[in-house]
């Protein structure tokens, strides 16, 4: 398979982006959007084989991340940012007419360029264990905590108190909460893609926070639940059983979008495309195909 890769200037960074395929007739390209904030494409490269159907797939890295440019301006962090990369992604590389894949933070990036920005030439939309609100996501966060053992709900409290999140307790107490519903720590044995570093601590920091509960950062008061019914394009709603992105929160989006579909991932935690592999490309490939009329 042809893979391109190269680097769009934007606001004076680069945004790197990968193309795996070529554009098919019929078939319109498929745009992949990254969670973290303070992730990266990486593990998208999952997909890759998946452009052996004929359908060609867009994924890059946003600025401060990956090998995209690292900014030290703490302002650049905000969500209008990277919003902005998205519609200047889509002039840049021609995508009059995309489908688009949002996973996590990618998903909450879809809902606002979508409910601010444009609809124009967007096939189809599949928001991937993503929120509409980061108040209903911390509320969600602090029900799973509650499932946690004794002394891993107590190290997060005190943590959470005292503001001080270095401490041994509580970064055991988070690696074993990320465990359960997110994914596990990569090792030897994870797929390549996933060993790779993200580059985006700094990102996730200034926009998210220190953990996915706490969420103090200048995406915390993220909250579109009643801009939804502007949404107008098909969209697929996913997540897992076992993930940060409860089904609640799932719904919560579902529920408030006209027309929208909804896939649970019945064991997987909050990447189904590693959990539920193939189960995820056969759910996404229908979706697709359903939709490139």
């Amino acid at each position: 398979m042809k893979i391109e890769e190269g680097y769009m200037p934007f606001h004076g960074f680069k945004t790197y982006y990968r193309i795996v395929g070529e554009r098919t007739p019929g078939k319109a390209p498929l745009l992949l959007i990254h969670g973290g904030p303070g992730s990266s494409h990486n593990y998208f490269e999952l997909l890759d084989d998946y452009a052996q159907t004929g359908r060609q797939l867009i994924m890059y890295d946003q600025v401060g991340c990956g090998k995209s440019s690292l900014p030290e301006d703490r302002s650049v962090y905000v969500k209008e940012t990277w919003a902005e990369e998205l519609v200047a992604l889509r002039q840049y590389l021609h995508l009059d007419e995309v489908h688009m894949l949002g996973q996590s933070w990618g998903g909450m990036l879809e809902m606002l360029y979508l409910t601010n920005y444009s609809q124009r030439g967007v096939k189809s939309v599949m928001i991937d264990g993503s929120p509409a609100s980061i108040k209903l996501w911390t509320q969600e966060q602090h029900r799973l905590i509650s499932y946690l053992s004794y002394e891993d709900r107590a190290a997060i409290a005190e943590a959470e108190r005292t503001g001080d999140f270095s401490g041994p307790k509580y970064l055991a107490a988070n690696d074993r909460y990320m465990e359960r519903y997110c994914w596990d720590d990569p090792d030897e044995q994870s797929p390549e893609p996933l060993r790779r570093p993200t580059n985006g601590k700094r990102a996730s920091l200034i926009a998210e926070g220190p953990n996915e509960f706490t969420e103090n950062g200048t995406i915390s008061d993220f909250e579109l639940t009643d801009q939804l019914h502007k949404i107008h394009v098909p969209v697929l709603v996913t997540n897992g059983t076992d993930d940060l992105c409860t089904p609640l929160i799932a719904k919560s989006v579902y529920d408030h979008i006209p027309g929208a579909q909804w896939h649970l991932f019945a064991n997987s935690r909050h990447l189904a495309l590693l959990d539920q592999h193939d189960e995820f490309i056969s759910v996404l490939d229908h979706w697709l195909t359903t939709h490139d009329a």
